[in-house]
């Protein structure tokens, strides 16, 4: 049920971006990723859990963090120069979602024959909702400054086909879960959360360029960290 309303939302989203609202476009695929967010916990917490659920989930996200960035970035810096070439672009960054979300789904399949229920302390390449996020930044910068980002096509080219390329990398990038906070300080944690969740609500796209930016700096840092570790000779 809430994959579907997620699924709904990254649908209603492209409606909106066909007739030239670009912004309750971004708000809803937001919206999907914070329902993406909760889908697969709420589900664990009722135990219901299924492989409907996640093939699901993963045709959703497709959609939502694949399709609909796409199509959007494309409509809102691309398409009012008729740069019919930055299409290919796209076609790159939406494809790459797709055989993301699919080596997933595969490495899934295989950790559950092994019997490994083990959680990784990394994704591999970025996670198709960070890729929308990332995704998403020429947007965030229009809202926040006003700037035409259709002024700048070949930059924004190449910046979605980068994005593509990096959720199919290699590239070891942060999970959640790595994260274990202990029991006395789980009310601290909130709080701290409540903070952030308040500041950016209050500045919405300043916050979400910043956690974009933030998050690239992080890529660098485990390419880096990759690259040292390869020299030394260590997997």
């Amino acid at each position: 049920m809430v994959t579907t309303l997620g699924l709904c939302a990254g649908l209603t989203a492209i409606r909106f971006i066909m007739s030239g609202q670009f912004l309750i476009a971004v708000w809803l695929v937001l919206f999907a990723i914070v329902v993406d967010g909760l889908d697969g916990l709420i589900a664990r917490r009722l135990k219901a859990t299924s492989d409907f659920g996640a093939q699901l989930d993963s045709l959703s996200d497709f959609l939502n963090f694949g399709v609909t960035p796409g199509f959007l970035v494309y409509q809102m810096a691309l398409a009012p120069g008729e740069r019919s070439g930055g299409w290919i672009f796209v076609l790159v960054y939406v494809v790459c979602c797709c055989m993301r979300l699919a080596r997933f789904n595969v490495a899934q399949s295989r950790a559950a024959l092994n019997g490994d229920t083990k959680p990784a302390g990394h994704f591999t390449g970025v996670p198709a909702p960070a890729g929308a996020l990332m995704a998403l930044l020429p947007a965030f910068l229009a809202f926040e400054t006003g700037i035409d980002v259709s002024a700048w096509p070949t930059l924004i080219e190449l910046y979605i086909g980068a994005v593509g390329l990096l959720m199919v990398s290699r590239l070891p990038t942060f999970s959640p879960k790595s994260i274990r906070v202990p029991r006395e300080r789980i009310a601290w944690v909130m709080v701290g959360l409540a903070l952030v969740t308040g500041i950016m609500l209050a500045e919405i796209w300043r916050a979400l360029i910043a956690i974009v930016l933030l998050y690239a700096a992080s890529l660098l840092h485990s390419a880096g960290m990759m690259l040292l570790n390869r020299r030394r000779g260590r997997p």
